[in-house]
This record gives C-alpha cells, sequence and structure tokens, in this order.
C-alpha cells in the first residue's frame, strides 16, 4: 500500500513539474513574441506613423522625439543612439529636418541599419531662416536651405510612403509582399487625402494664410494658396518687430480674418498680431507631434489633416 501511495506521489510530481516547464517555457516564448519583429526607429511623428502603417504588426516602431515636443531643435539621447543603432531601420524626413543624424551617419554605415530619409530627392522648395543677431539694428544673417515640410502635402507625403516602403523591403525582403500591400493601402488614403484637399479649397472667397511659421509651402503649392508666416522654417525663429509689423499690415490690408497657430508652440505672437488688426486664431497644425494621450483617443495623421482641412476652409470662407 505504502509502494502504491509513493507511485501515486511520484506521478503526480511529474506531472506538475512538467506542467510547470511547459507553462513557463510557453510564456517566454509568448513574450518574446511580443517583441520579435523589425525594429525601427523613427525620427518623429509623420515618419513614426508611415512606418508603423507600412510595417503593420511585423514591425516594432519606436519614435525618438518624445510625444508633445517640437523636434526642430530635438537632439536624442544617448539611450535613443543605441537603440537606433540596435535596429534594423531608421526612418527620417531628411532635408536637413534632423541635424543630429550627421552625428551619428558614419556610425550607422558601419552597422546592419538601413537609413531612409523620406524627403529626399523631391521637388523641394526654397525657405530662409533667419539668425537675428543680439541688436535688430545688426544685419540680420539669413541663409536659404530647402524646405522640409513635405509631409503636409498629401501629394508629396505618397512619394515619401514609397521610399519608406523601399526601406523596409531593403530590411525585411522576406515580407515583402506584405510591405508593398501595406503601403499601397496607405497611398490610397492619402490619394483621398488629396481628393479631399482639392474639392475643399476649390472655392474659397481668399486664398491668404498667414501662419505661425513656414510650414506649410508645399501645401499651400498643392492648393493654390499664398502662405505669409510669422516665423521662418523652424517655429523657434523669433521674428522682429519689423517682421511682426509687416505681417499686421498684410494680414490687414488683405481682410484676414484668422491668423493660425500651432498645437505644440506658443501662439503668443498669433494672439499678437490677430488682437491688433481684429482677428480671430484658429490651429493649423504642421503634425510635428501628437500628445501620447490623443494618439490614444484616435488622432493621427489623418484625423489632423482633416482638421486643418475644416480650419482652412473656416478662415477663408470655403464652399463645403
Amino acid at each position: 500500500m505504502r509502494n502504491t501511495l509513493r507511485i501515486i506521489l511520484l506521478v503526480a510530481i511529474i506531472i506538475f513539474i512538467g506542467t510547470g516547464i511547459y507553462v513557463f517555457g510557453q510564456s517566454r516564448s509568448q513574450g518574446q513574441n511580443a517583441t520579435d519583429g523589425l525594429q525601427v526607429s523613427a525620427s518623429f511623428y509623420p515618419m513614426a506613423y508611415f512606418a508603423s502603417e507600412i510595417g503593420g504588426d511585423n514591425a516594432s516602431v519606436k519614435t525618438i522625439t518624445p510625444s508633445g515636443v517640437e523636434p526642430h531643435d530635438f537632439e536624442p539621447t544617448a539611450q535613443d543612439i543605441a537603440a537606433i543603432q540596435s535596429g534594423k531601420l531608421l526612418v527620417l524626413n531628411g532635408i536637413g529636418f534632423e541635424p543630429w543624424y550627421a552625428g551619428i551617419a558614419n556610425d550607422l554605415k558601419q552597422s546592419n541599419t538601413q537609413v531612409v530619409q523620406a524627403g529626399e530627392g523631391l521637388d523641394l522648395l526654397e525657405g530662409i531662416e533667419e539668425d537675428h543677431g543680439a541688436e535688430e539694428t545688426e544685419e540680420n544673417h539669413e541663409e536659404v536651405i530647402s524646405d522640409p515640410h513635405v509631409w503636409l502635402s498629401p501629394v508629396l507625403a505618397q512619394q515619401q510612403v514609397i521610399k519608406i516602403r523601399d526601406g523596409f523591403i531593403a530590411a525585411d525582403p522576406a515580407n515583402e509582399t506584405m510591405y508593398v500591400a501595406n503601403a499601397d493601402a496607405l497611398t490610397k488614403r492619402l490619394q483621398q487625402l488629396d481628393t479631399q484637399y482639392k474639392d475643399g479649397l476649390q472655392t474659397c472667397q481668399s486664398k491668404n494664410i498667414v501662419t505661425s511659421h513656414t510650414a506649410f509651402a508645399y501645401l499651400a503649392r498643392e492648393y493654390g494658396l499664398n502662405q505669409v508666416a510669422i516665423a521662418g522654417l523652424s517655429s523657434s525663429q523669433e521674428p522682429s518687430t519689423q517682421e511682426l509689423a509687416e505681417v499686421a499690415t498684410f494680414a490687414r490690408e488683405n481682410d484676414v480674418k484668422y491668423i493660425f497657430f500651432e498645437s505644440l508652440v506658443s501662439p503668443r505672437l498669433a494672439e499678437t498680431i490677430a488682437n491688433e488688426i481684429g482677428a480671430q486664431t484658429l490651429v493649423l497644425d504642421p503634425l510635428e507631434g501628437i500628445p501620447d494621450d490623443e494618439i490614444e483617443q484616435g488622432k493621427n495623421y489623418f484625423t489632423v489633416m482633416e482638421d486643418n482641412l475644416e480650419n482652412l476652409q473656416t478662415a477663408l470662407v470655403c464652399s463645403k
């Protein structure tokens, strides 16, 4: 009897241990699968959004610029750079928008990390980057550079998607079919957005938009608008008193009813001009970042672009 009990107890112990090993092995496997996939770094929100849509469930995309941070003057941390170097793909806008990339470019050439500069090679516009001296009476230094804000044109964004798609394929050729299908679906949505803008801005009482900084030149070119900006290509540039006065004069003479400001920078200058000429303010979002809580609520590239279109239609008094 005792021997029988011992045998039963021994069998129970073996079953218990075996079950534990199986469950532990399964949990380890599931944990690995959750982090498996192509490791991708993207410089800021629009590039991360496009990359996530193309990579789908097969990619883990890390946005280098933190949520809600203005990316023009952002510098990645050592931890950010380590994540970039350990990944398979880095997605940049290019056109000088990420000056920090120059400091790690040579190191990435020695690694297996594919780099996509999605804005390079497109039909670019030139802009002026100003560096005001300590005194306004001093001569300002102006540098003519290419305007990097191409993602705000649904037409140019389609070309960026193709470049990012090709980067995914180069980094992970085994999943080319999936990346092509996802990129095609994203391109179709951008084509639909382009149609919305063409139709929505076709018949308007005005074509003049006054913006916080020169972010909307490609959008203006695409849909026949005239952009007058308070600041230059970077929202951190501070305009001189004379430049503010010139913008206010333009807005007053052209009966501008709304001055646009941005979500990630102070509306102070836009409000100053609006108050001076008796206008109102509205958001025109350059999509340089979306706070995490707003992303969780469903905000994304397309919803922001649609909100921008609605605000443009309001400001320009367009037929809807």
